[in-house]
């Protein structure tokens, strides 16, 4: 079964900011559009435009969604 079957990229976007805020995301992926500016819909533009930032992003949610949503056992 594919995890990303039905989710869109604005979704997972929209639910790794909801869960980690941009400065979190931003290093949990170092990115330019996390970090500089960030709004969905730069980060879209972007990550549309750019595979391997894609991949990263995907991933991210991928494993979150199997290991759960919750970020503070990912606390520094």
């Amino acid at each position: 079964m594919n995890p990303l079957e039905g989710v869109t990229l604005e979704m997972i976007v929209t639910k790794l900011v909801e869960v980690y805020g941009w400065e979190r995301l931003g290093q949990k992926i170092r990115i330019k559009c996390f970090i500089e500016n960030p709004s969905i819909k730069s980060s879209l533009t972007f990550l549309r435009k750019t595979p391997w930032a894609r991949q990263k992003v995907e991933q991210l949610y991928i494993w979150r969604a199997k290991t759960g949503w919750d970020p503070r056992d990912n606390a520094k």
